[in-house]
């Protein structure tokens, strides 16, 4: 199919690692504005800035257990046959400061976490104490010597002033927002959230909310696109499908290129998956990063940057969209989000079954992780073709075959990226 404007040379294509691929991205993200949100709806969010302790936690000595705030000094010598006696003088719940001043011969009850008495230098644990009573006074019998700072939690144990709490680029998550509570710290500077335009292309699509028509599919790599990119941190907005018309498609992706941060188009087999994009790059203000990555599926997957803003092109078919997502798009709001390391994470496992499919590109089989007798055992899923879109469900792996003209035998070890969920 042939539309005016757009020459053989488009077609072009020199294929890439998917490394260098990914590489070819990063320059182009840039950081983020910061924006101070309330810590209750900071979670999933990711630090702009180190957070620095105010104050030193815990920021007075505490009571580590219930018992007796003593003066250490006062025990010398205690033993099974020489027990002392010691006036109970004060009652420290916690959350309570001390009422008296404590001098030798005296101890004052205190709860775990109350604040000890400035002059105590130990708390006895109760269990060890025998209470007593003498004309209306109380005491505890003690027979055995307590060695100063026992059972009390000095002050910056846990952090002193000036301390970073957490850095920057940290992912905020149940631990993350309890210190920060803990610090009083109820604003919290955050990457605001990458704007990202989803545009799906396509005749053959319809609507999910339409009946289904013969020869015609819904149009799920929209929502599923919507929900990766949610995943990543970023901040989803559907457009309105386009349908075949490629001047209108390309103008559409060029309004959405001036208002959004990241745009990503998918699909339009009547058009060509990639007519939109290869006709923007002839533009002298769009700079093509790559049209072809060595990979199954979804090896035509493209890239481009336009003032800025960087495209993606991602195939139709769901297999190769969800996959291209994962290996450029992702990693790239990771990086403008500040995230330390915005790849999925890579480790090896061993292969369940056989996998029997020659390739002449590295393949990122979908596949599923199970823990078989304290082994990592990966299953590639039985339909993995570009245009299945079942098989993602059920998903939680991609296992990376290399190039190869034999198969790979159950119990050989590959590497495996972790998909989010």
């Amino acid at each position: 199919m042939h539309h005016e404007g757009l020459t053989i040379d488009k077609f072009k294509r020199k294929a890439v690692l998917v490394s260098d691929a990914q590489n070819l991205i990063m320059p182009h993200m840039h950081l983020g504005d910061t924006e101070w949100i309330a810590l209750a709806e900071s979670g999933g969010r990711i630090l702009a800035e180190d957070v620095i302790a105010p104050h030193p936690y815990p920021h007075f000595r505490r009571s580590s257990m219930d018992g007796y705030a003593i003066l250490s000094n006062d025990t010398k010598g205690c033993s099974t046959d020489k027990p002392i006696y010691l006036e109970v003088v004060d009652e420290i719940p916690c959350g309570s400061l001390p009422s008296i001043k404590l001098v030798s011969g005296t101890v004052s009850r205190i709860m775990t976490g109350a604040k000890v008495p400035d002059e105590a230098d130990a708390v006895i644990m109760f269990e060890m104490t025998e209470p007593n009573e003498n004309r209306g006074r109380r005491y505890i019998q003690l027979k055995r010597e307590i060695k100063p700072g026992q059972n009390i939690t000095p002050v910056g144990q846990e952090l002193a002033e000036g301390e970073i709490i957490l850095n920057k680029g940290r992912k905020l998550g149940t631990g993350e927002l309890s210190v920060l509570a803990t610090f009083g710290i109820h604003k919290v500077p955050v990457i605001k959230k990458p704007r990202v335009a989803i545009i799906s292309t396509g005749s053959e699509l319809l609507g999910i909310d339409e009946p289904l028509q013969d020869g015609r599919i819904r149009n799920s790599n929209t929502f599923m696109l919507a929900n990766q990119v949610r995943e990543a941190g970023g901040e989803p907005h559907i457009l309105k499908m386009i349908s075949d018309d490629l001047t209108i498609a390309k103008q559409r992706v060029e309004e959405a290129l001036t208002l959004y941060d990241v745009v990503i188009t998918t699909g339009g087999v009547s058009v060509g998956d990639y007519d939109i994009m290869a006709d923007l790059v002839t533009e002298k203000d769009v700079e093509k990063l790559f049209n072809k990555v060595t990979l199954r599926p979804g090896s035509v997957t493209t890239a481009a940057v336009k003032n800025g803003k960087l495209l993606f092109a991602l195939s139709g078919n769901p297999g190769a969209c969800f996959v291209g997502f994962e290996l450029f798009a992702r990693p790239a709001i990771g990086r403008m989000l500040g995230v330390t390391n915005p790849f999925l994470p890579e480790y090896r496992a061993e292969l369940g079954t056989t996998y029997s499919k020659t390739n002449k590109f590295t393949r990122y089989v979908r596949g599923r992780q199970e823990i078989v007798d304290g082994r990592v055992l990966v299953y590639p899923a039985q339909l993995d073709e570009s245009n299945v879109m079942i098989t993602i469900k059920d998903s939680n792996v991609l296992i990376v075959i290399p190039p190869s003209n034999e198969s790979i035998e159950a119990g050989e070890m590959v590497k495996v990226i972790k998909l989010p969920s």
